[in-house]
Protein backbone atom coordinates (compact mmCIF):
# COMPACT_ATOMS: atom_id res chain seq x y z
CA UNK A 1 0.00 0.00 0.00
CA UNK A 2 1.32 3.49 -0.90
CA UNK A 3 0.96 6.48 1.52
CA UNK A 4 -0.98 9.30 0.99
CA UNK A 5 1.55 11.92 1.02
CA UNK A 6 1.07 15.89 2.78
CA UNK A 7 3.82 18.52 1.04
CA UNK A 8 4.31 20.54 3.95
CA UNK A 9 6.22 24.39 2.76
CA UNK A 10 7.47 26.69 5.43
CA UNK A 11 5.85 30.41 5.08
CA UNK A 12 6.28 33.38 6.33
CA UNK A 13 2.15 33.89 5.92
CA UNK A 14 0.67 30.46 5.27
CA UNK A 15 -2.70 31.74 4.59
CA UNK A 16 -1.62 33.92 1.65
CA UNK A 17 0.94 31.26 0.58
CA UNK A 18 -2.10 28.70 0.42
CA UNK A 19 -4.29 31.11 -1.27
CA UNK A 20 -1.84 31.24 -4.01
CA UNK A 21 -1.51 27.88 -4.04
CA UNK A 22 -5.15 26.54 -4.01
CA UNK A 23 -5.63 28.90 -7.61
CA UNK A 24 -2.40 27.25 -8.93
CA UNK A 25 -3.29 24.16 -8.35
CA UNK A 26 -7.30 24.53 -8.28
CA UNK A 27 -7.50 22.98 -4.78
CA UNK A 28 -10.11 23.40 -2.41
CA UNK A 29 -8.73 25.85 0.86
CA UNK A 30 -9.86 23.56 4.11
CA UNK A 31 -12.35 25.14 6.01
CA UNK A 32 -10.95 24.29 9.88
CA UNK A 33 -13.68 26.54 11.74
CA UNK A 34 -15.01 23.73 13.47
CA UNK A 35 -12.16 22.03 14.55
CA UNK A 36 -11.00 25.89 15.73
CA UNK A 37 -14.27 26.36 17.71
CA UNK A 38 -14.24 23.11 19.75
CA UNK A 39 -10.35 23.59 20.78
CA UNK A 40 -11.09 26.85 21.82
CA UNK A 41 -14.65 26.27 23.77
CA UNK A 42 -12.34 22.96 25.37
CA UNK A 43 -9.47 25.20 26.54
CA UNK A 44 -6.90 23.72 24.84
CA UNK A 45 -5.99 27.24 22.75
CA UNK A 46 -6.57 30.52 22.90
CA UNK A 47 -7.83 33.10 20.64
CA UNK A 48 -4.23 34.40 20.04
CA UNK A 49 -4.12 31.46 19.11
CA UNK A 50 -6.29 31.89 15.83
CA UNK A 51 -6.23 34.58 13.22
CA UNK A 52 -9.88 35.43 11.48
CA UNK A 53 -9.84 34.47 7.56
CA UNK A 54 -12.52 35.60 5.43
CA UNK A 55 -14.73 35.80 8.11
CA UNK A 56 -13.91 32.61 9.85
CA UNK A 57 -12.12 31.01 12.93
CA UNK A 58 -8.55 29.54 11.48
CA UNK A 59 -5.50 28.59 13.01
CA UNK A 60 -2.69 31.80 12.63
CA UNK A 61 0.72 29.42 12.09
CA UNK A 62 -0.87 27.04 9.43
CA UNK A 63 -3.22 26.69 6.01
CA UNK A 64 -4.15 23.91 3.94
CA UNK A 65 -5.91 22.82 0.60
CA UNK A 66 -6.10 19.59 -1.57
CA UNK A 67 -7.77 18.36 -4.20
CA UNK A 68 -11.46 19.19 -4.65
CA UNK A 69 -12.42 15.71 -5.93
CA UNK A 70 -10.27 12.46 -7.27
CA UNK A 71 -6.63 11.83 -5.89
CA UNK A 72 -3.82 14.19 -5.06
CA UNK A 73 -1.53 15.62 -2.42
CA UNK A 74 -2.90 17.91 0.45
CA UNK A 75 -0.60 21.11 0.61
CA UNK A 76 0.23 22.37 4.24
CA UNK A 77 1.37 25.87 4.94
CA UNK A 78 3.27 26.16 8.31
CA UNK A 79 4.25 29.46 9.54
CA UNK A 80 8.26 29.45 10.22
CA UNK A 81 10.18 32.70 11.60
CA UNK A 82 13.18 32.48 9.48
CA UNK A 83 12.92 34.24 6.02
CA UNK A 84 14.04 31.81 2.59
CA UNK A 85 17.66 31.65 2.65
CA UNK A 86 18.65 29.16 -0.06
CA UNK A 87 17.52 27.27 -2.83
CA UNK A 88 14.95 24.78 -2.72
CA UNK A 89 16.22 21.22 -2.08
CA UNK A 90 12.93 20.09 -2.77
CA UNK A 91 10.23 21.65 -5.42
CA UNK A 92 6.70 21.35 -6.72
CA UNK A 93 7.13 20.49 -10.94
CA UNK A 94 3.69 21.23 -12.59
CA UNK A 95 3.09 18.63 -15.72
CA UNK A 96 0.09 20.12 -17.81
CA UNK A 97 1.50 19.21 -21.38
CA UNK A 98 3.59 20.35 -23.77
CA UNK A 99 0.63 22.32 -25.31
CA UNK A 100 -0.67 24.15 -22.04
CA UNK A 101 2.57 25.32 -20.68
CA UNK A 102 3.00 28.58 -21.95
CA UNK A 103 -0.61 29.06 -21.27
CA UNK A 104 -0.01 27.49 -17.69
CA UNK A 105 2.92 29.83 -17.28
CA UNK A 106 1.00 33.15 -18.07
CA UNK A 107 -1.91 32.12 -16.22
CA UNK A 108 0.14 31.90 -13.08
CA UNK A 109 2.15 34.86 -13.21
CA UNK A 110 -0.53 36.37 -13.07
CA UNK A 111 -1.53 35.07 -9.64
CA UNK A 112 1.69 36.48 -8.67
CA UNK A 113 4.77 34.22 -9.64
CA UNK A 114 7.71 35.51 -10.74
CA UNK A 115 9.41 33.94 -13.84
CA UNK A 116 13.34 32.95 -12.93
CA UNK A 117 14.35 30.88 -16.02
CA UNK A 118 13.58 28.17 -18.86
CA UNK A 119 14.90 25.10 -18.76
CA UNK A 120 15.90 21.84 -21.66
CA UNK A 121 17.30 18.79 -21.51
CA UNK A 122 16.92 16.98 -24.64
CA UNK A 123 13.34 17.73 -26.16
CA UNK A 124 12.14 18.17 -22.64
CA UNK A 125 11.76 21.94 -21.47
CA UNK A 126 10.34 23.38 -18.69
CA UNK A 127 9.78 27.39 -16.67
CA UNK A 128 11.07 27.63 -13.55
CA UNK A 129 9.09 30.27 -11.52
CA UNK A 130 9.45 31.39 -8.12
CA UNK A 131 5.91 31.45 -6.15
CA UNK A 132 5.50 35.47 -4.32
CA UNK A 133 7.68 34.20 -0.79
CA UNK A 134 10.39 33.27 -3.24
CA UNK A 135 9.89 29.33 -3.34
CA UNK A 136 10.65 27.82 -7.05
CA UNK A 137 8.85 25.46 -8.92
CA UNK A 138 8.31 24.12 -12.61
CA UNK A 139 5.75 23.97 -15.15
CA UNK A 140 6.81 21.90 -17.98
Amino acid sequence: MSPDIQIAIDADDPHELNRFWAAVMDYAIEDHRDQVTQVLDAGYASVDDTVEIDGRRAWKTAAACRPRTGPGSRLLFQHVPEAKSAKNRVHLDLHVGAGNRDTEVERVIALGTTRLWDGQQGSHTWVTLADPEGNEFCVA
